[in-house]
């Protein structure tokens, strides 16, 4: 998963074969006429109904059991599963572990379902710990609200609600508060979360967070692309549909190249080798991220648009998230004239970062100076020999840090 995978390679792979690649602002502005041209030949469509239903809805009513084992994301793929009714749609859960150890809360990124965190989650409840994991909205068995920006607001409140659906305490006087680990978008998330309610978690893990993403990374088609309004959505989103369901392209991405669209699938998933041999999944081993993620753009009716809306309005760049995570920092160094007995802290009174040395998303050179600053120096760096899927495919290392923590 990953970032602000935003651009006209979106463009580019909707209308071009592997023998011819039109260029790409050529494309971008013949895109942009077409859609002037269809907004006023064709008639507009109706307003989206406010939730966008998920594949528990349109899939699993039709299926019997055994055809349910052989989906590429089986409904009970994790222990524990559940799906929370809300004003926003329903929500899936999993939760599982012995209900007195201690708890970590897992937020996934961008593209994947929470099942990409799977395999750091049994490893955890493999070390005595309670575990729990929420598809964000527009992803795996979780509907999608059509009518409300994918921000820090509206995911801030997805976590509440699935906390509260928990038969357990999460965040009460005598729950032992919970260490919340997010990953790419979720780790934007898990520190936007944190800016407000530090006072809840006993620690904060980011594993290759979103949220600092500098500005100049970006190019500038892609900005043009997901500027709301130059384009009708019904357009874009079957231009992003078409991409989306091309799958992440083979070619790497070269060093310093602005970010575009397709680096979102490609550096999310793992190698073909790291994908076989990951087992993120106790009771169905085969299930593996890059099918998981083929099949959700397919069968969630809501996925095209959370894909958009959380690149739109996200916890992304840093020119947007900064604030968040200067408040975080200030409350970190305010903690360390408090006295530890007062049981107010994060753990070492620090926010922890995880990320893999050859992420071409979350750059090292500029992650380490940028978190350093907004935090206020109140940060401990980790970093892996591997890209930005490493907590799919390192989940055991990734599973021995966070339980040290714990």
């Amino acid at each position: 998963m990953a970032l602000y995978n935003q651009t006209v390679d979106f463009l580019s792979g909707a209308f071009s074969n592997h023998q011819t690649q039109l260029p790409l602002l050529a494309v971008t502005g013949a895109s942009f006429t077409l859609g002037l041209l269809a907004r006023s030949v064709f008639p507009r469509n109706e307003p989206l109904q406010n939730v966008l239903v998920s594949p528990r809805s349109t899939v699993l009513p039709g299926i019997s059991e055994s055809e349910n084992r052989q989906l590429p994301l089986p409904a009970d793929v994790l222990p524990g599963a559940r799906d929370v009714d809300s004003p926003y749609g329903s929500i899936r859960v999993y939760e599982w572990g012995p209900e007195d150890g201690p708890k970590v809360l897992f937020v996934h990124g961008i593209t994947t379902p929470c099942i990409a965190l799977g395999g750091v989650a049994h490893a955890l409840v493999d070390r005595g710990c309670r575990v729990m994991l929420f598809d964000l909205f527009g992803r795996g068995y979780s509907d999608c609200p059509a009518d409300l920006p994918q921000d820090e607001r509206l995911f801030s409140t997805q976590i509440f609600l699935a906390l509260t659906s928990s038969p357990i305490s999460w965040t009460g006087a005598d729950s032992g508060k919970f260490c919340l680990t997010g990953y790419s978008l979720g780790g934007g998330i898990a520190a936007a979360f944190a800016s407000y309610f530090p006072h809840l978690l006993s620690s904060l893990v980011l594993l290759a967070p979103s949220g600092l993403l500098r500005d100049s990374q970006i190019s500038f088609q892609s900005r043009l692309l997901y500027s709301k309004g130059l384009m009708p959505e019904n357009i874009l989103t079957s231009l992003v549909s078409r991409r989306l369901r091309a799958g992440p392209l083979t070619r790497p991405k070269p060093k310093n190249k602005k970010l575009n669209a397709a680096d979102a699938l490609t550096e999310e998933l793992p190698s073909q080798n790291a994908a076989a041999t990951q087992i993120l999944s106790r009771s169905y081993p085969q299930i593996n991220v890059p099918s998981v993620v083929t099949w959700q753009v397919i069968n969630h009716t809501g996925f095209v648009h959370a894909f958009m809306s959380s690149m739109r309005y996200g916890p992304i760049l840093r020119e947007r998230q900064w604030n968040r995570w200067a408040r975080l920092g200030e409350y970190l160094t305010a903690q360390n004239g408090t006295s530890r007995n007062e049981n107010k802290r994060l753990a070492d009174n620090k926010v922890h970062i995880l990320c893999g040395n050859n992420d071409l998303i979350i750059v090292k050179s500029e992650l380490v100076p940028d978190a350093t600053a907004a935090l206020g120096g109140n940060v401990i760096f980790k970093f892996y020999d591997a890209g930005h899927e490493f907590p799919s495919t390192k989940y055991e290392e990734v599973a021995s840090y966070i339980f040290e923590l714990l």
